[in-house]
């Protein structure tokens, strides 16, 4: 998995101090998730359809600058680790200025929920494959 998207910091996303407040990095890199899955055909809908969703049991951020209200942000996940068959994983997300430098890093580990029996359970093969590293 590689995947980005861009996004403009709001005024919404800002601490006191006026720049991207610490919860914003991982909202962003929640999103960036939510779109890569969506592009692999597995969206809330099909989500909602197979009785599982994502959990995390780890997130980690690195703030490395900071983001200001309009700028401009690339938002770049890959997953790098997991189980063979895509039931944990982990994925790191990059958030890149429009420089192209690295404000952050957002790394996640997570597995995915039987919705039904509130237990970890396996992908679908489709799933498995996306969130594979080979």
């Amino acid at each position: 998995m590689s995947h980005s998207q861009s996004y403009t910091v709001r005024w919404a996303e800002l601490d006191p101090n006026g720049h991207m407040r610490h919860s914003a990095y991982a909202d962003f890199a929640a999103d960036q998730r939510v779109h890569w899955l969506a592009s692999h055909g597995f969206d809330l809908r099909k989500f909602a359809e197979l009785r599982i969703g994502p959990i995390l049991f780890r997130e980690e951020t690195k703030y490395l600058k900071e983001l200001h209200a309009g700028e401009q942000i690339r938002v770049e996940g890959r997953v790098t680790g997991g189980t063979p068959d895509g039931a944990r994983w982990t994925i790191e997300h990059s958030i890149y200025k429009a420089d192209g430098r690295v404000a952050a890093t957002v790394t996640v580990d997570g597995a995915w929920l039987d919705l039904d029996r509130r237990k970890l359970t396996v992908p679908p093969a489709e799933l498995a494959a996306a969130l594979s590293t080979e």
